[in-house]
């Protein structure tokens, strides 16, 4: 016997790179606080579906790499959620067939599960309940029911929906086709024709879907199957086995939503963005009389419809119309906001040339704290590292660089062989060279340190790590601090 409840699945473990330099790899848009609420995009959609009356607790899809922001930033709001962890991408369909076959463990066989991407706003959470509850009727015909919205407009960003014939009364309709992204020309042809906007966000029967991409993908379900059979738990998150790796890579548009007979779509008339752009950004964004969104240290006179946004220096403009500024600490971003969608093409050939810029913040997240980078020369590094109260660092030792530790703030518990002492404020220690070391907060007030590091190579691999609490022993040939 199913829950009553909707199981909300949230995947959270896409990189985001449109939104480049505030969104990169180590640290994707899904956990930057970029919505109007003030919170991150994951956890307003988290806030979205909160347990409750209508949702039970959700599942969220993701992988090692962000494992502590999902696990944290939850907590945060006081929700627990259930966090299924991938040991590789595989792309949408194979991770969703995971939640699925977790929430039939969880709710029972007929469990109905609704599936949310991280990083998407919705303006109006009363409007998209009320779709919910048309949806949860179209789902119970059988259907697997995706939310197209309304357009206010033609967009060539988004893939489209034709309605095809009424269901349950008229509150959804059968899919009779779904539309790639189209032309400018042709996307003003869909929104006159009664197109809608397809949001990547459906709900269903978990049977149904199984048994659909059973029917279409069987290597797919077959290599989850085993994945979540052999499933662990580590430190509260519910890790996939090594058998997901043979799941084919696939996202599950074209697994089974293109492919089946049993599409339904329920109309959302409230507002919605993928915030897949620096454009979108501005567009969901505050703006003044002229147009101009304005974030962080920003100061613009004279300015018309552009977007301002810095997470570092003061960006000054005057006289600009129509463009994206955005800065960052390390990297500044200028363009015709129109221009918008060309960000991950910049961001390829960045990643190309192997600048770091392209992948890490200046500041690093970790789950002890953060690490930030103040200056780098050819054989040092300074860092400013932040370690939060209780937490510990692993231990470790590096083969090409010693370590200079002085504490600014707080109080540090430092581990160097056989000798453990305490560092007070203004008080420093030196790490030797293949020295096996460890820093722990053991205070009730954040620790914040300088460290200098000084060798031939200072790198973020150099690392050996002996102990963890964090168990990523076994993943040693990450990060240097960490």
């Amino acid at each position: 016997m199913a829950d009553s409840k909707i199981v909300p699945v949230i995947l959270a473990g896409g990189s985001g790179t449109r939104l480049w330099p505030i969104s990169r790899d180590s640290l994707p848009k899904q956990f930057l606080p970029l919505s109007t609420s003030g919170g991150t995009l994951y956890q307003d959609t988290l806030q979205r579906v909160a347990p409750g009356d209508m949702f039970a607790s959700p599942i969220i899809v993701t992988n090692d790499e962000f494992r502590f922001f999902a696990q944290r930033q939850a907590r945060e709001i006081g929700i627990e959620p259930t966090v299924l962890l991938e040991p590789v991408r595989r792309d949408s369909a194979p991770a969703l067939i995971a939640a699925t076959l977790l929430a039939q463990q969880l709710h029972g066989e007929e469990a109905i599960l609704l599936v949310l991407a991280a990083d998407h706003v919705i303006g109006d959470t009363a409007s998209f309940h009320d779709a919910c509850g048309k949806a949860l009727g179209a789902a119970g015909l059988g259907h697997i029911v995706t939310f197209g919205i309304t357009p206010t407009e033609p967009r060539t960003s988004y893939g489209y929906i034709r309605r095809g014939a009424a269901l349950n009364g008229g509150s959804a309709a059968q899919v009779e086709a779904f539309a790639e992204k189209p032309t400018a020309d042709v996307a003003r042809d869909y929104v006159e024709a009664g197109y809608l906007w397809n949001s990547g966000n459906f709900l269903f029967p978990a049977h149904v879907m199984l048994e659909e991409a059973e029917s279409f993908e069987p290597e797919i379900v077959e290599a989850v199957r085993r994945a979540v059979a052999d499933s662990k738990s580590d430190l509260g998150f519910c890790r996939l086995s090594a058998d997901f790796h043979a799941a084919p890579s696939l996202s599950i548009d074209y697994a089974v939503l293109e492919r089946t007979s049993r599409a339904a779509v329920v109309e959302g008339s409230f507002p919605w963005s993928d915030v897949g752009s620096w454009n979108a950004m501005r567009e969901i964004g505050a703006a003044d009389e002229k147009g101009n969104v304005q974030r962080g240290s920003v100061r613009v006179i004279d300015s018309a419809n552009s977007y301002v946004h810095s997470e570092g220096p003061l960006v000054a403009a005057i006289g600009v119309e129509g463009l994206s500024v955005i800065a960052t600490g390390d990297a500044v971003l200028v363009m015709p906001s129109e221009r918008s969608e060309e960000v991950k093409h910049l961001v390829a050939s960045l990643k190309a040339e192997r600048r770091n810029e392209a992948n890490e913040h200046p500041k690093m997240h970790r789950p002890w704290g953060s690490y930030e980078t103040i200056n780098l020369g050819g054989r040092f590094r300074v860092k400013k590292i932040i370690v939060d109260p209780g937490e510990r660092l692993s231990l470790q030792k590096h083969h090409h660089r010693s370590e200079h530790w002085i504490v600014v703030h707080g109080t540090a518990e430092v581990t160097v062989g056989e000798t453990v002492s305490m560092l007070q404020e203004n008080e420093s220690t030196y790490i030797p060279l293949g020295a096996v070391h460890r820093l722990t907060n053991p205070g009730r007030i954040p620790l914040e340190l300088i460290e200098v590091q000084v060798g031939s190579y200072l790198g973020e691999d150099d690392i050996v790590r002996l102990d963890d609490v964090y168990n990523r022993v076994e993943t040693a040939a990450a990060v240097a601090v960490s």
